[in-house]
């Protein structure tokens, strides 16, 4: 992203979209006190957030035994009430399904591929599905303090922080590819989870490569543990690398989230927080999902920077929007456009409104 000098200027940013993830899945009922277990818990957590000034909603779902469901039935249900209780917000399905262990938390893992592409099949259709792309270790416990983790299930059993320690995304091309095809079909946009450069780079292929058309919707994950990490010049690259069009929201992991999320604010960007991510404020006082929403809010409003409506979320998330071809995709996002047979020096993009390239020097 390219920054002007009147870049960091809150009238000259997008309105700030707050993603909300108050659904815990690595969580059980207990660790935090605004865990949902049953159907109506589930709907009035998302009520709550988008009263606080969440719009945007990750959702995973809970069985009543406190376990992470793996039922598409139970997407289902939720998305029906979820499109009646909060109509503006965007729907965003976590697209692990639920990485929570078994009972007796011996391993910790992402679901088969056949199962995670049923979620381009739920009924209603969510307005978004997460993807992650590449396989790559997700040790979620790595840069988590002996603080962070005090008093919870996974701090008070070994076997279970055994299991996230040694969790792994799976989600190599023949994932990716298929899943990309699917949520197309389906009219759901993908919302890419990327922590590294290299990842952003698979997806930029993707683009040039005609296979991805369409918005780039995604999240910077700053957890550890395979994934980035706290360092702010590696959120500042990050942030350097995405292209214009872009739009970018900050996720951290615990106490790190606030800090993370303010330097998110103030460079333009978007933010996520929830049980999911973080359970407390300051060390040792828990805070909830709807706390660190209006946490938010109070920093943005702070800086002078506006939140975003459901409305102006759909809008600054292109929901809905697809395009015809690499070349328009290139163009939508700001990106350089692909080389051409023959062309040499770097790329340009279009000039003029027309659409007409710069080309480079002829061979």
């Amino acid at each position: 992203m390219h920054f002007h000098d009147d870049s960091l200027f809150p009238e000259n940013q997008e309105k700030l979209v707050i993603q909300a993830a108050p659904y815990g899945p690595e969580w059980l009922p207990g660790d935090a006190e605004d865990i949902p277990l049953t159907m109506d818990e589930h709907v009035q957590a998302a009520v709550d957030c988008y009263s606080a000034g969440a719009t945007v909603l990750h959702i995973h779902v809970r069985e009543l035994d406190g376990h992470g469901s793996k039922r598409m039935s139970m997407f289902n249900e939720l998305m029906t009430r979820l499109r009646e209780a909060v109509p503006d917000m965007v729907l965003q399905i976590g697209g692990s399904i639920s990485f929570a262990p078994e009972e007796g938390g011996d391993e910790a893992k992402w679901l088969s591929y056949d199962t995670r592409h049923l979620l381009a099949e739920l009924d209603p259709r969510p307005d978004q599905v997460t993807i992650a792309i590449n396989t790559y270790q997700m040790n979620i416990v790595e840069i988590m303090t002996a603080d962070d983790l005090d008093g919870t299930s996974i701090g008070d059993n070994p076997a279970l922080y055994k299991a996230y320690r040694n969790m792994v995304v799976e989600a190599g091309p023949e994932f990716y590819l298929e899943h990309l095809r699917r949520l197309t079909a389906n009219g759901i946009q993908p919302h890419f989870q990327l922590a590294t450069l290299a990842q952003l780079e698979t997806v930029e292929r993707l683009i040039r490569k005609g296979i991805w058309t369409g918005p780039l919707v995604l999240n910077y994950v700053a957890i550890g543990g395979g994934f980035a990490g706290r360092h702010p010049a590696d959120l500042v690259e990050f942030i350097r690398r995405v292209p214009d069009g872009a739009v970018l929201t900050i996720e951290s992991s615990m106490r790190a989230v606030a800090p993370m999320n303010a330097v998110g604010i103030a460079l333009g960007q978007h933010v996520r927080v929830g049980n999911e991510d973080n359970l407390w404020f300051r060390k040792g006082e828990r805070m909830t999902t709807v706390k660190q929403i209006e946490q938010m809010v109070r920093i943005s409003e702070t800086l002078g920077r506006d939140i975003a409506s459901g409305a102006e979320a759909r809008k600054i998330y292109r929901i809905g929007e697809h395009y015809g071809s690499a070349e328009e995709t290139l163009a939508r996002l700001g990106m350089v456009p692909n080389r051409q047979p023959g062309q040499r020096g770097f790329m340009l993009r279009p000039e003029g409104s027309g659409g007409d390239l710069q080309r480079p020097r002829p061979a």
